[in-house]
Protein backbone atom coordinates (compact mmCIF):
# COMPACT_ATOMS: atom_id res chain seq x y z
CA UNK A 1 0.00 0.00 0.00
CA UNK A 2 1.18 3.43 -1.00
CA UNK A 3 2.36 6.09 1.63
CA UNK A 4 -0.37 8.86 2.05
CA UNK A 5 1.71 11.45 2.15
CA UNK A 6 0.13 14.66 4.58
CA UNK A 7 -0.46 17.48 3.30
CA UNK A 8 -0.63 20.02 6.43
CA UNK A 9 -2.72 21.99 7.25
CA UNK A 10 -4.82 23.73 5.04
CA UNK A 11 -5.23 28.00 5.13
CA UNK A 12 -8.32 27.80 4.63
CA UNK A 13 -11.48 27.76 6.74
CA UNK A 14 -14.65 27.02 4.99
CA UNK A 15 -16.90 25.62 7.93
CA UNK A 16 -15.45 28.79 10.69
CA UNK A 17 -14.39 31.82 11.38
CA UNK A 18 -10.89 32.47 10.19
CA UNK A 19 -7.99 32.21 13.04
CA UNK A 20 -7.11 35.50 13.69
CA UNK A 21 -3.34 35.00 12.51
CA UNK A 22 -4.59 33.79 9.05
CA UNK A 23 -7.10 36.82 8.65
CA UNK A 24 -6.80 39.04 5.55
CA UNK A 25 -8.63 42.19 4.40
CA UNK A 26 -11.28 44.33 5.49
CA UNK A 27 -9.02 48.09 6.66
CA UNK A 28 -11.45 49.84 6.29
CA UNK A 29 -14.06 48.12 8.87
CA UNK A 30 -11.46 47.14 11.10
CA UNK A 31 -10.10 50.52 11.31
CA UNK A 32 -13.72 52.25 11.67
CA UNK A 33 -14.55 49.54 14.92
CA UNK A 34 -11.07 50.24 16.66
CA UNK A 35 -10.81 53.89 16.19
CA UNK A 36 -14.77 54.45 16.96
CA UNK A 37 -15.35 51.58 18.68
CA UNK A 38 -12.47 50.26 20.79
CA UNK A 39 -10.43 53.29 21.50
CA UNK A 40 -13.42 54.81 22.41
CA UNK A 41 -14.32 52.54 25.13
CA UNK A 42 -10.74 52.37 25.90
CA UNK A 43 -10.90 56.31 27.10
CA UNK A 44 -13.67 55.71 29.10
CA UNK A 45 -17.11 56.19 26.40
CA UNK A 46 -19.49 53.05 25.89
CA UNK A 47 -20.28 51.93 22.77
CA UNK A 48 -22.59 50.03 20.62
CA UNK A 49 -22.42 48.57 17.29
CA UNK A 50 -23.74 46.11 14.76
CA UNK A 51 -22.09 44.05 12.18
CA UNK A 52 -24.15 43.64 9.28
CA UNK A 53 -24.10 42.01 5.98
CA UNK A 54 -25.23 39.03 4.33
CA UNK A 55 -24.55 35.15 5.22
CA UNK A 56 -21.29 34.18 5.06
CA UNK A 57 -19.96 37.51 4.28
CA UNK A 58 -17.36 37.26 6.84
CA UNK A 59 -18.83 39.10 9.89
CA UNK A 60 -18.06 36.64 12.77
CA UNK A 61 -14.50 36.31 11.46
CA UNK A 62 -14.33 40.15 11.51
CA UNK A 63 -15.56 40.31 15.09
CA UNK A 64 -13.45 37.76 16.63
CA UNK A 65 -10.30 39.53 14.50
CA UNK A 66 -11.08 42.96 15.82
CA UNK A 67 -12.27 41.63 19.35
CA UNK A 68 -8.42 40.09 19.34
CA UNK A 69 -6.42 43.11 18.23
CA UNK A 70 -8.69 45.00 20.90
CA UNK A 71 -7.21 42.77 23.86
CA UNK A 72 -3.73 43.99 23.25
CA UNK A 73 -2.28 46.24 25.89
CA UNK A 74 -2.96 49.43 23.37
CA UNK A 75 -7.11 48.91 24.17
CA UNK A 76 -6.90 46.82 27.23
CA UNK A 77 -10.25 45.38 26.54
CA UNK A 78 -11.54 41.84 27.82
CA UNK A 79 -13.15 40.18 24.79
CA UNK A 80 -15.91 38.05 25.63
CA UNK A 81 -17.43 36.01 22.37
CA UNK A 82 -20.92 34.96 23.33
CA UNK A 83 -22.85 33.01 20.14
CA UNK A 84 -26.66 32.96 20.47
CA UNK A 85 -27.15 30.16 18.50
CA UNK A 86 -30.62 28.54 19.82
CA UNK A 87 -31.38 31.15 21.58
CA UNK A 88 -35.29 31.63 22.58
CA UNK A 89 -34.90 33.64 25.87
CA UNK A 90 -33.40 36.09 27.71
CA UNK A 91 -33.08 33.22 29.94
CA UNK A 92 -30.82 31.57 26.95
CA UNK A 93 -28.84 34.98 26.47
CA UNK A 94 -27.64 35.43 30.03
CA UNK A 95 -26.41 31.80 30.14
CA UNK A 96 -24.83 32.12 26.76
CA UNK A 97 -23.24 35.50 28.15
CA UNK A 98 -21.67 33.88 31.63
CA UNK A 99 -20.81 30.36 29.89
CA UNK A 100 -18.71 32.97 27.15
CA UNK A 101 -17.07 34.59 30.08
CA UNK A 102 -16.27 31.89 31.83
CA UNK A 103 -14.43 30.76 28.54
CA UNK A 104 -12.88 34.38 27.87
CA UNK A 105 -8.97 35.19 28.50
CA UNK A 106 -7.81 32.60 25.71
CA UNK A 107 -5.24 34.70 24.37
CA UNK A 108 -4.58 35.94 28.25
CA UNK A 109 -2.84 33.76 30.80
CA UNK A 110 -3.04 35.73 33.18
CA UNK A 111 -6.49 36.85 32.79
CA UNK A 112 -7.61 33.51 32.02
CA UNK A 113 -6.38 32.06 35.38
CA UNK A 114 -8.37 34.92 36.81
CA UNK A 115 -11.46 34.25 35.40
CA UNK A 116 -11.29 30.61 36.53
CA UNK A 117 -10.30 31.59 40.21
CA UNK A 118 -13.53 34.19 40.74
CA UNK A 119 -15.57 31.36 38.61
CA UNK A 120 -14.45 28.04 40.42
CA UNK A 121 -17.78 26.86 41.60
CA UNK A 122 -18.66 26.58 37.47
CA UNK A 123 -14.89 24.92 36.70
CA UNK A 124 -13.97 21.67 37.40
CA UNK A 125 -10.26 19.99 36.17
CA UNK A 126 -9.51 21.61 33.48
CA UNK A 127 -9.11 19.03 30.24
CA UNK A 128 -6.83 18.70 27.49
CA UNK A 129 -9.43 20.84 24.78
CA UNK A 130 -11.24 23.44 27.23
CA UNK A 131 -12.53 23.60 30.25
CA UNK A 132 -14.99 21.41 31.92
CA UNK A 133 -17.92 23.25 33.04
CA UNK A 134 -20.51 22.43 35.54
CA UNK A 135 -23.72 23.14 33.41
CA UNK A 136 -25.95 22.58 36.21
CA UNK A 137 -24.91 25.77 38.47
CA UNK A 138 -24.38 27.90 35.49
CA UNK A 139 -27.57 27.41 34.40
CA UNK A 140 -29.07 28.17 37.98
CA UNK A 141 -26.74 31.58 38.75
CA UNK A 142 -27.50 32.62 34.59
CA UNK A 143 -31.29 34.24 34.78
CA UNK A 144 -29.55 36.72 37.37
CA UNK A 145 -28.23 38.41 34.18
CA UNK A 146 -31.43 38.81 32.40
CA UNK A 147 -31.73 42.29 33.37
CA UNK A 148 -29.76 45.32 31.88
CA UNK A 149 -28.64 46.88 35.23
CA UNK A 150 -27.43 43.16 36.31
CA UNK A 151 -25.67 42.52 33.49
CA UNK A 152 -24.03 46.32 33.94
CA UNK A 153 -23.20 45.30 37.27
CA UNK A 154 -21.81 41.94 36.49
CA UNK A 155 -19.36 43.06 33.58
CA UNK A 156 -18.18 46.27 35.59
CA UNK A 157 -17.07 43.29 38.15
CA UNK A 158 -15.78 41.85 35.47
CA UNK A 159 -13.27 44.40 34.87
CA UNK A 160 -12.38 44.93 38.18
CA UNK A 161 -11.32 41.53 38.82
CA UNK A 162 -8.66 41.77 35.79
CA UNK A 163 -7.68 45.12 36.21
CA UNK A 164 -3.97 44.14 37.43
CA UNK A 165 -3.64 42.43 34.31
CA UNK A 166 -4.39 45.81 32.24
CA UNK A 167 -8.09 45.15 31.75
CA UNK A 168 -9.42 48.64 30.94
CA UNK A 169 -13.05 48.11 29.48
CA UNK A 170 -15.18 44.96 27.69
CA UNK A 171 -15.85 43.69 24.42
CA UNK A 172 -18.82 41.37 24.38
CA UNK A 173 -19.77 40.08 21.30
CA UNK A 174 -23.26 38.93 21.11
CA UNK A 175 -23.20 36.15 17.39
CA UNK A 176 -25.52 34.20 15.75
CA UNK A 177 -28.75 36.18 16.85
CA UNK A 178 -31.33 34.68 13.99
CA UNK A 179 -33.21 33.06 16.65
CA UNK A 180 -33.66 35.85 19.14
CA UNK A 181 -33.79 39.56 17.28
CA UNK A 182 -37.86 38.17 17.19
CA UNK A 183 -38.25 38.73 20.68
CA UNK A 184 -38.79 42.53 21.66
CA UNK A 185 -37.76 41.53 25.12
CA UNK A 186 -34.47 41.21 23.61
CA UNK A 187 -34.50 44.56 21.99
CA UNK A 188 -35.72 46.36 25.43
CA UNK A 189 -32.80 44.23 26.87
CA UNK A 190 -30.38 45.87 24.69
CA UNK A 191 -31.83 49.11 24.63
CA UNK A 192 -31.67 49.19 28.29
CA UNK A 193 -28.28 48.01 28.62
CA UNK A 194 -27.23 51.16 26.81
CA UNK A 195 -29.59 53.93 28.73
CA UNK A 196 -28.85 52.21 32.17
CA UNK A 197 -25.03 52.40 31.31
CA UNK A 198 -26.06 56.31 30.13
CA UNK A 199 -26.81 57.29 33.71
CA UNK A 200 -24.14 55.83 35.71
CA UNK A 201 -21.04 57.84 36.47
CA UNK A 202 -18.65 56.69 35.68
CA UNK A 203 -20.32 54.12 32.99
CA UNK A 204 -18.83 50.92 32.50
CA UNK A 205 -16.52 50.73 29.61
CA UNK A 206 -18.38 48.50 27.07
CA UNK A 207 -17.91 47.43 23.57
CA UNK A 208 -21.57 45.85 22.58
CA UNK A 209 -21.11 44.42 19.46
CA UNK A 210 -24.34 42.61 17.44
CA UNK A 211 -23.47 40.35 14.53
CA UNK A 212 -26.09 39.63 11.77
CA UNK A 213 -27.82 40.36 8.43
CA UNK A 214 -29.67 43.62 7.84
CA UNK A 215 -33.01 42.00 8.56
CA UNK A 216 -32.34 41.01 12.03
CA UNK A 217 -31.02 44.65 12.51
CA UNK A 218 -34.61 45.70 10.88
CA UNK A 219 -36.12 43.23 13.13
CA UNK A 220 -35.26 44.39 16.56
CA UNK A 221 -36.00 47.75 15.01
CA UNK A 222 -39.32 46.85 14.62
CA UNK A 223 -39.92 45.07 17.78
CA UNK A 224 -39.11 48.64 19.61
CA UNK A 225 -38.15 51.38 17.45
CA UNK A 226 -35.69 53.06 19.50
CA UNK A 227 -33.21 50.47 19.52
CA UNK A 228 -32.33 51.47 15.57
CA UNK A 229 -30.84 54.49 17.21
CA UNK A 230 -27.94 52.91 19.24
CA UNK A 231 -26.23 51.07 16.95
CA UNK A 232 -23.41 52.25 15.22
CA UNK A 233 -23.76 50.19 11.69
CA UNK A 234 -20.59 48.85 10.21
CA UNK A 235 -21.09 47.26 7.12
CA UNK A 236 -19.52 44.39 5.68
CA UNK A 237 -19.49 43.84 1.57
CA UNK A 238 -18.11 42.00 -0.79
CA UNK A 239 -14.25 41.83 -0.70
CA UNK A 240 -12.93 43.73 -3.50
CA UNK A 241 -10.37 42.37 -6.43
CA UNK A 242 -7.14 43.28 -4.88
CA UNK A 243 -8.14 42.04 -1.27
CA UNK A 244 -9.42 38.40 -3.14
CA UNK A 245 -6.24 38.51 -4.77
CA UNK A 246 -4.21 39.42 -1.49
CA UNK A 247 -5.80 36.68 0.19
CA UNK A 248 -5.29 33.87 -2.57
CA UNK A 249 -1.93 34.81 -3.05
CA UNK A 250 -0.89 34.78 0.80
CA UNK A 251 -3.02 32.12 1.96
CA UNK A 252 -1.40 29.37 -0.66
CA UNK A 253 1.92 30.92 -0.04
CA UNK A 254 1.49 30.47 3.87
CA UNK A 255 1.34 26.65 2.79
CA UNK A 256 4.12 26.71 0.37
CA UNK A 257 1.99 26.59 -3.13
CA UNK A 258 2.19 29.09 -5.76
CA UNK A 259 -0.61 30.34 -8.03
CA UNK A 260 -0.41 31.03 -11.65
CA UNK A 261 -2.03 33.93 -13.11
CA UNK A 262 -4.76 32.37 -14.63
CA UNK A 263 -5.50 30.37 -11.46
CA UNK A 264 -5.55 33.63 -9.54
CA UNK A 265 -8.45 34.87 -12.15
CA UNK A 266 -10.21 31.76 -11.90
CA UNK A 267 -10.97 31.72 -8.68
CA UNK A 268 -11.76 35.20 -7.88
CA UNK A 269 -13.75 35.68 -10.85
CA UNK A 270 -15.97 32.99 -9.40
CA UNK A 271 -15.99 33.94 -5.70
CA UNK A 272 -17.30 37.21 -6.61
CA UNK A 273 -16.04 38.54 -3.27
CA UNK A 274 -17.76 36.53 -1.20
CA UNK A 275 -15.40 35.36 1.51
CA UNK A 276 -17.36 31.94 2.22
CA UNK A 277 -16.98 31.01 -1.46
CA UNK A 278 -13.61 32.37 -1.24
CA UNK A 279 -12.61 29.80 1.21
CA UNK A 280 -14.59 26.87 -0.17
CA UNK A 281 -13.19 27.43 -3.90
CA UNK A 282 -9.20 27.75 -2.02
CA UNK A 283 -9.91 24.69 0.48
CA UNK A 284 -10.82 22.72 -2.86
CA UNK A 285 -7.91 23.30 -4.86
CA UNK A 286 -5.40 23.15 -1.62
CA UNK A 287 -6.77 19.27 -1.56
CA UNK A 288 -6.55 18.92 -5.70
CA UNK A 289 -2.74 20.46 -5.82
CA UNK A 290 -0.44 17.91 -6.70
CA UNK A 291 2.69 20.00 -7.64
CA UNK A 292 2.55 23.01 -5.01
CA UNK A 293 1.64 25.04 -7.83
CA UNK A 294 -2.53 25.90 -8.60
CA UNK A 295 -2.75 26.26 -12.41
CA UNK A 296 -5.35 26.24 -14.42
CA UNK A 297 -6.88 23.17 -14.46
CA UNK A 298 -6.78 23.04 -10.47
CA UNK A 299 -8.65 26.14 -10.46
CA UNK A 300 -11.58 25.31 -12.91
CA UNK A 301 -11.68 21.39 -10.48
CA UNK A 302 -11.77 23.60 -7.69
CA UNK A 303 -14.49 25.76 -8.45
CA UNK A 304 -16.72 22.93 -9.79
CA UNK A 305 -16.27 20.60 -6.43
CA UNK A 306 -17.25 24.33 -4.68
CA UNK A 307 -20.42 24.72 -6.78
CA UNK A 308 -21.39 20.99 -5.18
CA UNK A 309 -20.19 21.81 -1.65
CA UNK A 310 -22.04 24.94 -1.87
CA UNK A 311 -25.18 22.93 -3.22
CA UNK A 312 -25.43 20.13 -0.53
CA UNK A 313 -25.12 22.48 2.45
CA UNK A 314 -27.14 25.22 1.31
CA UNK A 315 -29.27 25.15 -1.83
CA UNK A 316 -30.74 21.56 -2.84
CA UNK A 317 -32.62 21.11 -0.26
CA UNK A 318 -34.01 24.71 -0.31
CA UNK A 319 -34.30 25.33 -4.31
CA UNK A 320 -33.61 22.12 -6.44
CA UNK A 321 -35.51 19.44 -4.46
CA UNK A 322 -38.52 21.66 -4.44
CA UNK A 323 -38.50 22.76 -8.30
CA UNK A 324 -39.35 18.75 -9.95
CA UNK A 325 -40.33 20.75 -13.14
CA UNK A 326 -38.35 20.62 -15.99
CA UNK A 327 -39.59 23.88 -16.76
CA UNK A 328 -39.13 25.56 -13.51
CA UNK A 329 -35.74 24.15 -13.64
CA UNK A 330 -35.23 25.48 -17.28
CA UNK A 331 -36.47 28.93 -16.11
CA UNK A 332 -33.95 28.75 -13.46
CA UNK A 333 -31.21 27.75 -15.54
CA UNK A 334 -32.20 31.03 -17.99
CA UNK A 335 -31.29 33.16 -14.47
CA UNK A 336 -28.64 31.13 -14.07
CA UNK A 337 -26.77 32.90 -17.29
CA UNK A 338 -26.65 36.17 -15.83
CA UNK A 339 -23.75 37.44 -13.85
CA UNK A 340 -23.39 35.95 -10.36
CA UNK A 341 -22.73 39.73 -8.76
CA UNK A 342 -26.21 40.83 -9.87
CA UNK A 343 -28.66 40.13 -7.27
CA UNK A 344 -31.86 41.45 -9.03
CA UNK A 345 -33.22 40.24 -12.25
CA UNK A 346 -36.18 41.48 -14.22
CA UNK A 347 -39.32 39.52 -14.90
CA UNK A 348 -39.20 40.53 -18.96
CA UNK A 349 -35.55 39.74 -19.56
CA UNK A 350 -36.07 36.16 -18.17
CA UNK A 351 -39.29 35.89 -20.02
CA UNK A 352 -37.01 36.47 -23.75
CA UNK A 353 -35.95 32.80 -24.92
CA UNK A 354 -38.28 30.74 -23.20
CA UNK A 355 -41.08 28.55 -24.59
CA UNK A 356 -44.49 29.41 -24.67
CA UNK A 357 -45.55 26.79 -21.80
CA UNK A 358 -42.69 27.95 -19.55
CA UNK A 359 -44.25 31.60 -19.84
CA UNK A 360 -46.99 30.94 -18.71
CA UNK A 361 -45.67 29.19 -16.18
CA UNK A 362 -42.92 31.76 -15.18
CA UNK A 363 -45.45 33.73 -12.68
CA UNK A 364 -45.93 30.39 -10.58
CA UNK A 365 -41.85 29.85 -10.60
CA UNK A 366 -41.15 33.09 -9.52
CA UNK A 367 -44.03 33.25 -6.25
CA UNK A 368 -42.87 29.40 -5.75
CA UNK A 369 -38.56 30.47 -5.14
CA UNK A 370 -40.70 33.66 -3.22
CA UNK A 371 -42.03 31.31 -0.47
CA UNK A 372 -39.04 29.19 -0.52
CA UNK A 373 -37.16 32.62 0.69
CA UNK A 374 -34.91 32.56 -2.29
CA UNK A 375 -36.34 35.71 -3.46
CA UNK A 376 -38.24 38.86 -2.95
CA UNK A 377 -39.95 41.23 -4.91
CA UNK A 378 -37.73 44.52 -6.28
CA UNK A 379 -38.81 48.08 -5.85
CA UNK A 380 -39.98 48.67 -9.50
CA UNK A 381 -42.40 46.50 -11.35
CA UNK A 382 -40.97 43.87 -12.66
CA UNK A 383 -38.08 43.40 -10.29
CA UNK A 384 -36.85 40.24 -8.43
CA UNK A 385 -34.06 40.13 -6.20
CA UNK A 386 -32.72 37.35 -4.41
CA UNK A 387 -32.41 37.13 -0.58
CA UNK A 388 -28.88 35.66 0.03
CA UNK A 389 -25.92 36.21 -2.42
CA UNK A 390 -24.82 32.26 -1.44
CA UNK A 391 -28.44 31.07 -2.78
CA UNK A 392 -27.32 33.28 -6.23
CA UNK A 393 -23.77 32.14 -6.64
CA UNK A 394 -24.40 28.77 -6.29
CA UNK A 395 -27.37 28.46 -9.16
CA UNK A 396 -24.63 30.18 -11.03
CA UNK A 397 -22.10 27.73 -10.16
CA UNK A 398 -24.11 25.40 -10.69
CA UNK A 399 -24.76 26.22 -14.30
CA UNK A 400 -21.15 26.06 -15.28
CA UNK A 401 -20.97 22.47 -13.55
CA UNK A 402 -23.89 21.56 -15.78
CA UNK A 403 -22.02 22.86 -19.23
CA UNK A 404 -18.95 21.48 -18.29
CA UNK A 405 -20.83 17.93 -17.42
CA UNK A 406 -21.92 18.43 -21.32
CA UNK A 407 -18.91 19.00 -23.22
Amino acid sequence: MNRIESKGRSPFYPDQPVPVELFRGRTSQIEHILQRGAGQVAAGKPVTMFVEGEYGIGKSSIAAFVQWKAEQEEYGLHGIYAPLGGAKSLDDVAESILMATVRSGAFHPGRGEAIRNWFARFVGQQQLFGLSVNLAALKLEAPTLKSAGSLLQFLQETIVRLKETGVRGIFLILDEINGITGDPHFAHFLKGIVDSNALLRPPVPLLLMLCGVEERRRELVRAHELVGRIFDIVTVHRMTEEEMRDFYTKSFAAAGIGVAPRALEIMTEHAAGFPKIMHLIGNAAYWLDRDSLIDEEDALDAVLEAAADVGRRYVDHQVYDALRSADYRSILGKIALMRPDMMSFQKTVVAEGLTETQKRKLNNFLQKMKRLNVIRSGDVQGEWVFNSRMVRLYIWLASIRKQKAKD
